[in-house]
């Protein structure tokens, strides 16, 4: 999800790479959830992110919908899976009653990369930096730690290429769709994105990032083609 904000206001003002040392430890948080309630329909999850979920879950994004575990909404004018959240405090659906993570293991990545965020340069996305946002969380004291150790995520070069990949794919979908968020040609190609990406269960024995290239070529053939189609 972007940010329409100057990283002078929510950062320290560093740009970091994945070897970089930065303070996000929190320690285990220490019993503080607050990162875990009122983000409202901020979570969004991209395709690695249902990708790890069905794989430690056993359940693809049909049924996290289908469970109320996920949701549906507008972000960037791209229709988008989000994490749900609930009740008053507006928790997030898998924080337990211990106010702990009960898929930390299969936690999407905004959720590894909290409180960092990814900063792409002039709107151009071949590559990307870190940032430290400094208003997010009220954890006192945090340590230093490297990166790459508290995203814990494997194949982190894999990973970065399908992120800017991932996200180069959305901004174009975006300019696509630009101007006519209504039209019958962006109501079909969001569905095709859903369906192509999050929709149709990925093969969890398979690798994943293989797989992605894959949905995404057949994405990028048929976009035009609908586009074409609906333009007549």
């Amino acid at each position: 999800m972007k940010r329409n904000v100057s990283l002078a206001e929510i950062s320290d003002g560093r740009l970091y790479r994945g070897n970089d040392m930065v303070k996000a430890d929190c320690h285990g948080c220490r019993g503080c959830h607050k990162c875990c309630t009122g983000m409202g329909n901020s979570v969004v999850l991209d395709p690695c992110d249902v990708y790890r979920m069905q794989q430690g879950l056993g359940k693809g994004l049909p049924e996290l919908l289908a469970e109320g575990m996920a949701e549906l909404n507008v972000a960037d004018g791209v229709v988008l899976p989000n994490l749900k959240m609930t009740g008053r405090e507006e928790r997030c659906v898998f924080l337990n009653e211990e106010g702990r993570c009960s898929i930390h293991s299969a936690r999407p990545g905004i959720c590894r990369l909290f409180p960092l965020g990814r900063y792409y340069q002039d709107g151009v996305f071949d590559d990307f930096r870190y940032f430290l946002q400094v208003n997010e969380c009220p954890a006192a004291n945090r340590s230093k730690i490297k990166i790459s150790k508290w995203i814990d995520t494997p194949e982190q070069g894999r990973n970065h290429d399908f992120l800017c990949r991932w996200h180069g794919l959305l901004n174009h979908l975006e300019e696509q769709v630009a101007g006519r968020e209504d039209s019958q040609a962006a109501k079909q190609i969001n569905l095709l994105m859903l369906r192509t990406f999050f929709m149709d269960h990925y093969d969890t024995e398979r690798n994943f990032y293989q797989q992605f290239e894959q949905r995404a070529a057949a994405f990028e053939t048929a976009v035009p083609q609908l586009s074409d189609k609906y333009s007549e």
